[in-house]
């Protein structure tokens, strides 16, 4: 029963999720508290919710205080070199911003966190995919499935939680699977150019007039005369839509290179840019040469406020870049050898970056407040899985679900627990957390297997095969930073990245056996 349970509460939820009837945070709550109430340990509840708020409760330290440090660091423009380099790579292809995308989210991702991999990858494409009305879930599943193959790495969590989990060395599961992991991180890239040669279909062949420069001066009026020409001030670059047919319109609307946008505030000429007319998310055609106005009343933009990276930003420090970057580089090698818990790490590191980059009270406040959205609706989400997590393991629906799956492998089939193992990776890690799946379930393949002759070694590298999938979990914290900052619906998001995470955790399984590697 509570097997049969376990299968029903998940799939209730990511239904409702996905169909949105409900927003995920009152399915994670509501959801598991009605479940455990048919379980018949409604008693229990409050026991169970407290002890998955107290696993969790370092996780949201360490998102709370991340969000903050790295959006003080965008502020400061720690990134906007990352940011024109990319830029100088995509110019305005949709095809060549997609594929940059999954190459910034797996360099990113060496770091080891998923959620400081999003917010910095977040931060450097959405400009680009929102002012030229490409398709933020294409952004958000390619950067999740780079980051979900790039999570293998030893520090990253799943490996070193197979090597914990069987009493193995973390080097003999990793080192041996990195031409598998390769061909998985080919597969994201051939992806994102699919993904990225669709967009272009979708919105037309976009090309730069000029190449991005440092040098560029603050963007004026920017007028849209006829289809297909526009003109504007000197050091601006337009975008026009290259062989377009008649009545497709002028992608009029990125003034400048960089894509930022002037404060609605300026004088005349700035605060407004001419808005991007052609297919937008509906596929419907702008007529040619209408140039709207970027600013809507209020000063609030289209762009829900994301002001991108302008370059004339009042909170830039320049003088202070070397500084920032050097705390960086600090903190994610503390990070990575351990020296301290990572919430601490951040939160010395938030507490510092505001200090020296905002020396005075107002400003340390107006940057608190500028990032407070964030933290809140990540936070929250992260306490309102913490229900979840909770009722799925203080009733026993994993346990329960975890011998169901392992009792249901034939005999035959132990001669071939490594695909066995890594078949089964795919669903449990998406369907339960790391540490469920390492700690509850693989001990039990890893004897199965063993008793028919498969080493423990090859069972550990057969694990860690679905993490392309799991990144976008919805147990997984680091997954709402993401689909939070790109302002993207959890389940659109799923729908869109599930098949795509699935085929890549495929193709890792399919190299690792056709290697021997598994």
């Amino acid at each position: 029963m509570l097997t049969i349970l376990g299968f029903v509460m998940i799939a209730t939820f990511l239904v409702l999720i996905m169909m949105k009837k409900m927003s995920p945070i009152a399915a994670l709550v509501l959801i598991p508290a009605l479940f455990c109430v048919f379980v018949g340990k409604a008693a229990h509840l409050g026991d169970y919710v407290l002890e998955g708020v107290g696993n969790l409760a370092p996780t949201a330290a360490m998102l709370m205080f991340a969000i903050v440090y790295f959006g003080v660091m965008i502020d400061v423009g720690l990134f906007d070199p990352i940011v024109r380099g990319i830029l100088r790579f995509c110019k305005a292809d949709p095809m060549r911003i997609v594929v940059g995308t999954a190459v910034l989210a797996a360099i990113v991702s060496l770091d080891g966190d998923g959620s400081t991999t999003f917010m910095i990858t977040v931060s450097a494409m959405y400009p680009l995919y929102k002012r030229l009305k490409m398709s933020l879930v294409v952004m958000t599943g390619v950067a999740a499935t780079a980051n979900g193959v790039m999570n293998t790495l030893p520090w990253g969590g799943p490996t070193a939680r197979a090597a914990t989990a069987l009493k193995v060395d973390a080097g003999d599961i990793f080192v041996p699977m990195i031409p598998a992991l390769a061909c998985g991180l080919v597969a994201v890239f051939v992806l994102a150019y699919a993904l990225g040669l669709r967009e272009r279909k979708r919105l037309g062949v976009l090309s730069l007039d000029e190449v991005l420069t440092e040098t560029e001066t603050e963007a004026g009026a920017v007028t849209g005369t006829e289809a297909g020409a526009v003109t504007g001030t000197a050091g601006e670059t337009v975008l026009v839509q290259a062989g377009a047919g008649a009545g497709s319109g002028t992608r009029a609307g990125v003034p400048r290179a960089d894509l930022t946008k002037t404060s609605p505030s300026g004088g005349a000429g700035s605060g407004t840019d001419a808005d991007i007319p052609g297919e937008g998310a509906s596929g419907e055609t702008a007529s040619s040469g209408a140039a709207a106005s970027d600013a809507a009343p209020g000063g609030e933009s289209d762009d829900d406020g994301f002001q991108g990276l302008d370059p004339h930003r009042p909170t830039l420090r320049p003088r202070l870049y070397w500084f920032n970057a050097g705390l960086t580089v600090l903190l994610l090698t503390a990070m990575i050898m351990e020296w301290l818990p990572i919430p601490v790490l951040f939160l010395l590191g938030a507490a510092l970056a505001l200090t020296v980059n905002f020396p005075h009270m107002p400003d340390q406040k107006a940057r608190i407040a500028a990032h407070a959205e964030n933290v809140l609706n990540v936070t929250g989400m992260v306490f309102a899985a913490a229900v979840f997590t909770g009722v799925l393991t203080g009733t026993g629906m994993v346990d329960s679900m975890a011998d169901w799956l392992v009792g249901t492998i034939p005999d035959g089939m132990g001669g071939q627990m490594g695909l066995v193992t890594g078949l089964l990776s795919i669903p449990l890690t998406y369907f339960m957390s790391n540490d469920g799946f390492y700690f509850g379930v693989l001990p039990v393949l890893a004897e199965a297997g063993q008793a028919h002759g498969v080493s423990t070694l090859e069972i550990a590298r057969a694990s860690i095969a679905g993490q392309a999938l799991h990144m976008s979990s919805p147990l997984v914290p680091a997954v709402y930073v993401l689909v939070g900052m790109a302002k993207v619906e959890f389940g659109d998001h799923t729908r869109f990245t599930v098949k795509w995470a699935v085929l890549t955790s495929l193709v890792v399984l399919g190299a690792g056996i056709l290697f021997g590697i598994i």
